[in-house]
Order: C-alpha cells, then structure tokens, then sequence
C-alpha cells in the first residue's frame, strides 16, 4: 500500500554534505514514524535517524548526532536527511522505512514498508 523511494544518494568526498530524500507513494504517510537505516558492505543494517508522526520526536544515532537533521514535509509526503562532515565510515546504502508504531523505532523490526535504498560513498 506504502511505496517510498529514496534519493539523492551519490559519492561526496569526506568532510562533505549531503541531503537524501525520502518520499512516499500510493498512501500518504501522515501517521507515520519515518526512519533512516544504513547497510554497509559486509555488515547489517543500522539506525542512522528518525522522526516520529507530526514531528513530536527526533532521534539520532550516536555516530551521527551533532551532524545530521531530519525533517519531514507530509503536504508533499516526504522526509529529508541532511549530514554533514561526513565521513567514509558514512559509507551505504541508505534506506528510509515507514512504521504505525510509536516505540522501538530503532529497530528495524517495528517498521513496515521499506524503500529500495540509495548509495551513499564517502571517499576522497
């Protein structure tokens, strides 16, 4: 019922920023906590951020905090990850994620649509 699509991903070299885009098909995702994940190379997927319905919530990663924002437009149904200074360690594919729950929001298992991610690669 829920499509999201992810963009924005590209190679941007370490100290750089970056803004991926996280937009949903087919429904609207109002009442929806939208999450980002990462998957690198050879390793599981893991929290980077998220933002709960109406906004009411922020969270972040530790290895992201302090240079990450997230936001959401849901007249355009649409959530945004910005991150700056980024780091080749910031090196995946990033996945946004849609969930009806309210808690355990950093784990992959509360979410029920996924995108279909997009590459991000840090490297100089």
């Amino acid at each position: 019922q829920l499509r999201l699509v992810e963009s924005g991903g590209g190679l941007v070299q370490p100290g750089g920023s970056l803004r991926l885009s996280c937009t949903a098909h087919g429904s609207h995702f109002t009442y929806y906590a939208i999450g980002w994940f990462r998957q690198a190379p050879g390793k599981g997927r893991e929290f980077v951020a998220l933002i709960k319905y109406k906004s009411v919530g922020l969270i972040y990663a530790d290895s992201v905090q302090g240079r990450s924002t997230i936001s959401r437009d849901d007249a355009k149904n649409t959530v945004y990850l910005r991150m700056s200074s980024v780091k080749p360690e910031d090196t995946a594919v990033y996945y946004c994620a849609a969930s009806r729950n309210v808690d355990y929001l950093l784990k992959e298992w509360s979410y029920d649509y996924w995108g279909q991610g997009t590459q991000v690669t840090v490297s100089s």
